[in-house]
């Protein structure tokens, strides 16, 4: 597909580009804001976010509480909006898709939910760290059975998934190491909570029954010995297999779309040397997530690779709602969104399987397109919306309204600078000519539905 490059400033699109990956977006007036700052100041601001200006969680309950799921994904949403730690909820997202536990199963909202906030705390720390939380972890010691993992009757299914799917990959195991990690992970389990009713939820917590642990030898990855759950975690991450799996998931998910993870074993990665570095960089930390995506995000590979992801529809979604601007206050109704989400195809707490979503192209198979494009449309709606105010403000002093080019090219710089086929410039060049008698705002706002409904805008 040709596509046009429009005539806007190129430090703007870059960091367009950084926070459509790295966050979920940001405005134009956002990004302008940003602009006075160097491009790796702005990488080490999102890798360091400042705690004091994030959105407490007092204050999220205060305005959006309950415990039933919608509740909590429509606070999670609300987060993703306005946040300004950008990326340290973009990797809370990033590990709920890679290590994939589901309500479907669990059906403690409570446990989920802090899975998430375990997520958001340690998502951009040590690996080691990272796993150690994740194999304590109430929400996923149910999802995979750990808590029926006891000395002599050993239970795989962590150990397996582990390996498989959290770690290291397909290949790089056998299924005796998968054995012995089941039997290191023995007695690792969680307090049963107090019942649901007549109180509410309550928090499950860690538990290591020694009784129920396996202290025989055990050989794991070539090391024998008295192996724990822990020596399992940092045998792992030690491997360089745990470096090439993790450092891939990380390009698929904030670079571009590489297949399916099932096939991973057979089919090389998209860009070798772009993963090479970052594996490089996970080798020498010891597993410092910070420091590889620091070394991503500051990398060429990663400023070229604009508009080379479909856009998930949690990305899709959140993207749209800090465009329009109508959920930048506390308000009631974020619960339909979470349902909005759902019907594009990830239900937020319940993946589908252990392996996460599909992602990339299958994001926008049969009907999920449909749904995406009139979201967007219905949105920007009549053009009420303050976001929407302040564009066509904008592409008023601008001065854009001259000709169908500058018009549509302003519209476009306000949607992302989104890359568009000679084909679809030429429709919303049409289509401005076609409107050009008609009030400068709505003009705009019709424009802008063109826009959203573009198959380019499903991308990132």
């Amino acid at each position: 597909m040709t596509t046009v490059a429009h005539p806007t400033e190129t430090d703007i699109d870059l960091l367009g580009h950084l926070y459509r990956r790295a966050g979920f977006g940001a405005t134009r007036e956002q990004l302008e804001s940003y602009a006075g700052r160097s491009y790796e100041d702005t990488v080490e601001t999102l890798l360091n976010p400042d705690p004091k200006r994030d959105i407490q969680d007092d204050v999220m309950e205060r305005y959006i509480h309950g415990e039933g799921p919608p509740i909590f994904v429509a606070g999670w949403l609300y987060r993703m909006i306005n946040t300004e730690a950008q990326l340290q909820e973009k990797m809370a997202l990033f590990w709920h898709h890679v290590f994939a536990t589901g309500l479907v199963k669990n059906e403690h909202v409570l446990s989920a939910k802090n899975q998430i906030k375990m997520f958001r705390q340690n998502g951009m720390g040590d690996m080691t760290t990272i796993l150690n939380d994740l194999s304590r972890d109430p929400a996923m010691l149910f999802w995979l059975d750990n808590n029926e993992n006891r000395n002599g009757e050993p239970n795989e299914n962590y150990g397996r998934e582990l390996l498989e799917l959290f770690s290291i990959g397909v290949g790089n195991y056998s299924e005796q190491d998968i054995k012995d990690a089941s039997r290191a992970f023995t007695g690792w389990t969680f307090e049963q909570p107090p019942p649901l009713y007549p109180h509410g939820y309550y928090p499950a917590k860690f538990l290591f029954r020694e009784d129920d642990h396996d202290n025989g030898e055990k050989t794991f990855l070539g090391v024998t010995g008295n192996l724990n759950g822990g020596d399992i975690i940092d045998i792992i991450v030690k491997s360089p297999a745990s470096a090439r799996f993790i450092c891939r998931h990380l390009y698929n998910f904030f670079v571009a779309d590489e297949p399916q993870v099932p096939s991973w074993n057979d089919v090389p990665p998209l860009d070798p040397e772009g993963i090479a570095t970052m594996e490089a960089k996970y080798m020498e930390t010891g597993g410092d997530i910070r420091e590889v995506l620091r070394v991503m995000l500051n990398s060429d590979f990663f400023k070229a690779a604009r508009f080379k992801k479909v856009k998930s529809p949690t990305e899709f979604i959140v993207g749209v709602l800090k465009l329009v601007g109508s959920q930048s206050e506390m308000a009631p109704g974020m619960t339909k969104y979470a349902s909005a989400i759902s019907v594009m195809g990830q239900q937020l707490l319940d993946p589908p399987t252990v392996e996460g979503w599909h992602t990339g192209g299958e994001w926008i198979d049969g009907g999920n397109l449909t749904e995406r494009v009139n979201f967007a449309v219905d949105e920007i709606g009549d053009g009420a919306a303050p976001g929407i105010q302040a564009i066509i403000q904008r592409v008023k002093d601008s001065e854009a309204l001259g000709s169908s080019e500058s018009i549509v090219t302003a519209v476009l710089a306000e949607t992302g600078s989104v890359e568009v086929s000679e084909r679809t410039l030429q429709a919303l060049k049409d289509f401005a000519d076609d409107a050009a008698g008609e009030d400068d705002a709505i003009r705009v706002i019709r424009l802008l539905r063109l826009a959203v409904a573009t198959p380019e805008y499903q991308f990132a």
